[in-house]
C-alpha cells in the first residue's frame, strides 16, 4: 500500500547489483530529451532499438533484495559480455524513481519468462523469477556508468486532451460568433 503513494518518487539505496540475475524488456528506445527536444515536429525519426536492463540490488540498509532498471542498452550490448565495463560490482548508492506494476496493453505480447523477453513490467513474475521483492526502481540519469546502460529511462505518459480542447474552445468561438451575428449584424435583443 506504501509503494502506491511512492510512484514516482525519488528514493535513495545503498547496496549492489546481482549481474547473474538480470531482465530485460524490450523492445525499447533511448529516452533522450536533448534530441527529442531537438527533433520535436519531425516526421521522421530513428529510434535506436534495445532493451531497459532489470537488475536485481541487494539493499544493505534494508536487508532486501529489490528490481532496479538500469536503463537502456542497444540491441547489440544487451548480452551481458558485451558490457562487462559496465557490470558494477561494488557497493554503491542508487537514487531512482519507484515504480509500479503496469498491466498488458492491447496487442502487447506476453512476458515469455523461459526466453526472458519481457515487454512490460509485471513485478510479481520478475520477483519470482529473481528472488527479489516485488519493488521496483528505475535508476535516473547519474546513475549511469561508462560501458553500461544509460540510466534515466522514466517515461512519464500523460493524457492526450487535445480533442476535448480543440471541441471546447472550438464551441466557445462558434457559440460566440453566433451570439455576435445575432445582436450586432441582425440587431436582435438577446
Amino acid at each position: 500500500m506504501e509503494l502506491k503513494e511512492l510512484e514516482y518518487r525519488s528514493v535513495k539505496v545503498r547496496g549492489y547489483f546481482d549481474h547473474s540475475k538480470e531482465l530485460y524488456i524490450l523492445p525499447r528506445s533511448l529516452v533522450n530529451p536533448e534530441r527529442e527536444a531537438r527533433e520535436a515536429g519531425s516526421l521522421t525519426s530513428n529510434p535506436e532499438s534495445g532493451a531497459n536492463v532489470i537488475t536485481p540490488f541487494y539493499c544493505t540498509d534494508l536487508g532486501i533484495t529489490i528490481l532496479v532498471n538500469r536503463g537502456f542498452v542497444p540491441k547489440k550490448r544487451v548480452k551481458p559480455e558485451t558490457r562487462l565495463k559496465g557490470q558494477i560490482r561494488d557497493e554503491i548508492d542508487l537514487i531512482g524513481v519507484v515504480r509500479l506494476s503496469e498491466t498488458r496493453k492491447p496487442f502487447v505480447p506476453e512476458n515469455n519468462i523461459e526466453k526472458n523477453r519481457w515487454h512490460y513490467r509485471d513485478l510479481e513474475a520478475m520477483a519470482r523469477v529473481t528472488g527479489a521483492e516485488p519493488i521496483f526502481i528505475d535508476a535516473d540519469f547519474r546513475s549511469t556508468v561508462p560501458g553500461g546502460p544509460i540510466g534515466g529511462q522514466t517515461r512519464v505518459t500523460l493524457r492526450n486532451e487535445h480533442m476535448q480542447y480543440v471541441i471546447t474552445w472550438y464551441g466557445l468561438c462558434a457559440a460566440t460568433s453566433y451570439m455576435w451575428y445575432r445582436k450586432f449584424i441582425q440587431k436582435i435583443p438577446l
